[in-house]
């Protein structure tokens, strides 16, 4: 006589497991009999395998970074299980890759060969444990360039919120390979391994996920970018969008990059106060003071929060490079700490998701970002903004530097935007914002030669001394849209003080701008150009580009050399 328990268990050799990624069901066939059994009633199956997953971001009509780099696939599993995972397309089927599942993490890693643009392929991710196996598959994926767009609400506008969004929305569909992603809003105190919530799963573009809402779903700047990309590239290009509206540069910083520019945490660390006498001791730290937000500030402001848990939980993401659009909210917060914590920032991130990708990630990966736009205020001497918009170049003025090397930058100060529904901080015209970028990234990025991506800017500056003028030779042509006595100024100094005044331009030539400085009658020290908060009208900015797409960005400069070093000024000195 044969035991139930013998039988149960060749019964159990038949057994095949399938799993879903959503439901939570298994299906057990004896034989060709099938039970569909629920997990939270499964008692005779081990119960190994149902937390099998991918992670997060990993889902259909993905795409993965082509070659030379190899796209990391990964996910979760049964400590010490192990797991396959097999790329194919139709009846090809490409080398498999196996691993196992770290016992401490839970998560399970493989690097997929590197692979031509193209597709669509489907990748299957099998678990075996013991006589446990779990499958799971993607379908529709890509191989093209991975792109990753932050920063706060410029950044988050959607496309229907910008210039021409109807017809924006409708080309949409002609753009099948660029496909979307966008994180959702959230906070975490510590860093996470993955993405907690996802606003919009790996997609194709429609008018619908495009244009969902006010700020919700997919980056207007981001989907205009890559389509310009896939214009010129013709091959899939992978956005990934992660931004939140109001938000400073502290919270999508990691702890590690802030300590590394002495940015204090007002927010949840005692504070040195500045009067002696409300302290037991000299130099000892008092209870907590009071710290209000400045109102440039709406979102999360904690140190780390946003990196913790909107950016880290990416970082095993093979990428292409970043796009960033953020700065807004540090003008009353930080702000003379934002030359030090941007740099911080983009090699913090190139470092951690050179790591995460097991290295695929470019250490240092192409980083682009947009020098922040005009808006109307009511104190016109205002330096804020301009400052901060030195602050981006780490106080050089341009880009690539020697702190910010292999970045681009897209000028912006001429796209404001007084009517703008949205408030003028957020002009309209991302289209222009999103071109620009595109240009810097096909030099940068793409090695594209004789290509214009950035204005011009000038690369001596000469005291013509005996007939009060100063001439300004630029490293490149430029075109002259006004001869006006707003854009341009002059430091000038007299019994020790310093006052900034305005001055004409005389003429120009080719390459060369002539200032008119009669109005000093001390010593004039420093030029700076376009140094307002609202430079100019719409695309109406004194000096150009001859192709007048891209506009000279903000300088301020000594004039005691002649091939001088940009530095900033100290407004706090000079009004």
């Amino acid at each position: 006589m044969v035991s139930l328990g013998s039988v149960f268990g060749l019964l159990l050799l038949l057994i095949i497991v399938r799993a879903s990624r959503s439901a939570g069901e298994v299906t057990l066939f004896f034989g060709t009999l099938a039970f569909q059994i629920s997990y939270r009633i499964l008692a005779l199956v081990p119960s190994q395998g149902i937390d099998f997953r991918f992670g997060s971001y990993i889902d259909n009509y993905m795409v993965l970074q082509k070659e030379p780099s190899g796209a990391v696939i990964w996910g979760f599993g049964t400590p010490g299980a192990t797991v396959t995972v097999t790329l194919c397309q139709g009846q090809n089927t490409f080398k498999k890759k196996v691993t196992t599942v770290k016992a401490h993490s839970n998560t399970w890693v493989v690097v997929l060969d590197p692979m031509k643009p193209g597709g669509p392929y489907e990748v299957m991710a099998k678990q075996t444990f013991g006589i446990t196996n779990v499958t799971l598959r993607i379908h529709d994926i890509l191989f093209g360039d991975v792109w990753l767009c932050s920063g706060q609400s410029n950044m988050k506008m959607t496309v229907l919120q910008i210039f021409n969004a109807s017809k924006e929305l409708a080309v949409a569909a002609a753009y099948q390979s660029v496909r979307i992603f966008s994180a959702s809003l959230v906070q975490a105190e510590e860093e996470l391994e993955d993405l907690d919530k996802v606003d919009l799963s790996w997609s194709r573009p429609t008018a619908g996920n495009l244009g969902n809402g006010n700020y919700t779903y997919m980056s207007a700047v981001c989907w205009l970018f890559g389509r310009y990309l896939y214009d010129n590239l013709q091959y899939p290009i992978g956005l990934v969008s992660s931004s939140w509206g109001g938000t400073p540069i502290e919270a999508w910083s990691s702890k590690r990059a802030l300590k590394s520019c002495g940015v204090p945490n007002t927010s949840n660390e005692r504070i040195l106060q500045t009067t002696r006498s409300e302290c037991k001791s000299e130099g000892s730290l008092c209870p907590l003071g009071s710290f209000t937000l400045p109102p440039s500030v709406t979102g999360p402001a904690t140190h780390s929060v946003l990196w913790n848990a909107m950016i880290h939980p990416l970082q095993k993401m093979t990428l292409k490079g970043v796009i960033w659009y953020q700065g807004e909210s540090n003008e009353d917060l930080n702000r003379d700490l934002y030359s030090c914590m941007f740099p911080a920032l983009i090699d913090d991130w190139r470092q951690t998701f050179h790591d995460g990708s097991q290295k695929q990630t470019e250490r240092f990966f192409p980083f682009g970002f947009v020098q922040l736009s005009s808006y109307a205020e009511t104190n016109t001497s205002d330096y804020r903004f301009p400052e901060i918009r030195w602050h981006q170049t780490a106080d050089f003025g341009f880009v690539p530097n020697l702190k910010m090397p292999n970045t681009f930058m897209a000028v912006a100060m001429d796209l404001c935007d007084l009517n703008s529904p949205f408030g003028s901080i957020h002009p309209r015209d991302k289209q222009t914002v999103a071109y620009r970028l595109h240009l810097g990234a096909r030099a940068l990025a793409y090695g594209e030669k004789n290509l214009a991506f950035q204005g011009p800017l000038p690369k001596k500056i000469e005291l013509l001394a005996h007939s009060r003028l100063l001439s300004l030779t630029y490293d490149q042509k430029i075109q002259v849209h006004r001869q006006d006595n707003k854009s341009f100024e002059i430091s000038c100094c007299s019994d020790r003080l310093c006052k900034w005044l305005p001055v004409s331009v005389n003429s120009f030539s080719t390459k060369t701008l002539i200032l008119g400085i009669s109005a000093c009658r001390g010593t004039v020290v420093d030029v700076r150009y376009a140094w307002t908060t609202w430079p100019c009208d719409y695309k109406q900015c004194a000096v150009y580009h001859p192709s007048n797409t891209l506009p000279a960005p903000p300088f301020t400069a000594p004039i005691t050399y002649q091939a001088p070093r940009f530095r900033a000024s100290d407004s706090s000195t000079q009004e």
